[in-house]
């Protein structure tokens, strides 16, 4: 199992799902149309590093982050 959290704006709880591959997380996520409008848009990472792909291999406990755009002035 991984743990999934949203940051900022999206205001979803943490989840956990069972995962081996980010795409594998990923294709849970559009499952759930609150969290698939942000997909698009957010940056992600694994266990606070920052990622591009949908290739990285997960590991038992690893910590997914959805870190939307932010505005600021």
């Amino acid at each position: 199992m991984v743990k999934v959290e949203f940051l900022g704006p999206i205001g979803k709880a943490p989840i956990e799902i069972d995962a081996k591959t980010l795409a594998d997380v990923a294709e849970v996520l559009k499952r759930d149309p609150e969290i698939a409008k942000w997909l698009e848009q957010s940056a992600v990472a694994v266990n606070d590093t920052m990622v591009n792909t949908l290739d990285i291999e997960l590991k038992e406990g690893d910590r997914i982050s959805l870190l939307p755009p932010v505005c600021g002035g």
